[in-house]
């Protein structure tokens, strides 16, 4: 399977333009960077990973019985769309269900966790903006 994602945006940093940027992120499941316990989660994660210093998006799939371990996101904010497979997230506590076409919203100052208890991988497509460098 190959993902691309196509995004054509307007930049200001430190009010200065930068003008237009396109960017084409190419996804080639077969090229992916594995991930063992992935922020304390069980088994591990296969990723791919964009991070251009202010935003961070990745495509991840987590395999039957792994998880990405519960995190609190103090200094930003996470959205999650599930490209294929299902799961659940636990958000501050409470379970939901993941499914393919699931989107899933975690705001700044809140906490989660993302688990696959199904047999097929749980593919998703994660973005998130970043105040400060992060740690995956």
């Amino acid at each position: 399977m190959q993902f691309v994602i196509l995004q054509l945006c307007k930049i200001c940093y430190n009010e200065k333009r930068l003008g237009d940027i396109n960017m084409i992120f190419e996804y080639d499941e077969n090229n992916l960077e594995k991930f063992e316990n992935f922020k304390g989660g069980e088994k591990y994660i296969e990723a791919k990973m964009y991070f251009d210093g202010l935003n961070r998006f990745m495509i991840g799939h987590i395999p039957m019985g792994g998880s990405v371990g519960e995190h609190v996101h103090e200094t930003n904010s996470e959205v999650i769309y599930v490209i294929s497979g299902n799961g659940y997230v636990i958000y501050d506590g409470k379970r939901e269900e993941l499914h393919k076409g699931s989107v899933h919203y975690c705001p700044k100052g809140h906490k989660h966790t993302m688990v696959n208890d199904h047999e097929e991988d749980l593919v998703y497509f994660r973005s998130e903006e970043h105040t400060s460098e992060p740690s995956h």
